[in-house]
């Protein structure tokens, strides 16, 4: 396994993150285990969560997580662990101040939800899933320097915001004299390339890690994107233009040529980025995750890339170069 630093942080990570949306949904807890031990022999140090994982059970996949940590051999302190909040929970009784968004009074109340869940007594990295156009930064900045003061949260993540979110944050950071956001979690890959018009420059631009997630497009970008029968796979593909079809059936055959899954060059290609810190993958076995791994070892060549940027064109590059003179 290689590993990066995470954004403008010393802490290391590993160049891909364990995602854990399948736990106790997709997956039963076992297969979650076997998944987690496998991940940490392998060298994956970076696992991802959320609090609203877990189907129609809210904090079922951290829960999950928590009773893995437990089983002792230094698990909790091989992993550097990433959760998120903004999503309103389905067991709170918390009324209105349930509701989806951030603010101060719900960081506080679902970080400490989140560790009785997990069975720790911190994150390393605590994201906010979703960009709240109505938040005040001083007062998500303040509630984060108080829980990193108690020890509770190491560092502040984003997921899902805009490149202006990201840099009113920077903005509003260096204000209050405080390190800021130091990740981004967004959806990039061959066939969502708009990130590449302001997000990635301004993460760049910011020294912040990119944590991509989606980076096989829901499936599309797997084996057999347009054969499989079954599941949201399936349904996927189903509503696949006749141009969209027509790009799979060509990157399946290009991955076909140079004798690579597609799986594993869609993870090479998002890896080949100097913007991203790591993809997420979200294995439903441990063959999977296996499988998995080999694109961090995977260099694609320059005509290869050229190819893919045939099949899936991007934006043209970063804003405002891409449409302007």
């Amino acid at each position: 396994m290689k590993y990066t630093q995470l954004g403008k942080t010393g802490m290391r990570v590993s160049r891909l993150v364990l995602g854990t949306m399948n736990f106790g949904t997709r997956i039963d807890e076992a297969t979650s285990d076997a998944i987690m031990d496998r991940a940490l022999e392998l060298g994956i140090n970076f696992f991802d969560t959320a609090n609203q994982y877990g189907g129609s059970h809210h904090g079922l996949t951290e829960e999950i997580i928590g009773r893995w940590f437990v089983q002792g051999n230094q698990r909790r302190e091989k992993v550097v662990l990433a959760t998120k909040f903004y999503n309103e929970m389905a067991n709170a009784v918390d009324g209105p101040n349930d509701a989806a968004g951030v603010s101060a009074y719900k960081l506080y109340r679902s970080l400490d939800a989140s560790l009785a869940r997990l069975q720790t007594d911190h994150v390393e990295l605590y994201q906010m899933h979703h960009i709240d156009h109505t938040a005040n930064w001083d007062e998500l900045f303040q509630a984060y320097e108080t829980v990193m003061a108690q020890g509770k949260v190491y560092y502040a993540g984003s997921s899902n915001f805009g490149a202006r979110h990201l840099a009113f944050a920077a903005a509003a950071a260096e204000k209050r004299h405080f390190l800021g956001l130091v990740s981004e979690q967004h959806l990039y890959n061959l066939t969502q390339r708009l990130p590449e018009l302001e997000l990635l420059p301004t993460a760049r631009d910011l020294n912040m890690g990119v944590l991509v997630w989606s980076p096989l497009a829901s499936g599309l970008l797997a084996e057999d994107a347009l054969t499989v029968k079954t599941g949201r796979r399936a349904q996927k593909a189903a509503k696949l233009s006749n141009a969209q079809r027509q790009q799979i059936e060509a990157y399946e055959a290009l991955c076909q040529s140079i004798g690579e899954s597609p799986s594993t060059v869609a993870l090479a290609w998002v890896l080949h980025n100097p913007a991203i810190t790591a993809p997420i993958v979200g294995p439903s076995s441990v063959q999977q995750l296996d499988e998995a791994v080999h694109a961090v070892e995977l260099e694609l060549s320059p005509a290869t890339l050229a190819k893919l940027d045939e099949i899936f064109p991007g934006p043209g590059g970063a804003a405002p170069e891409a449409y302007a003179w």
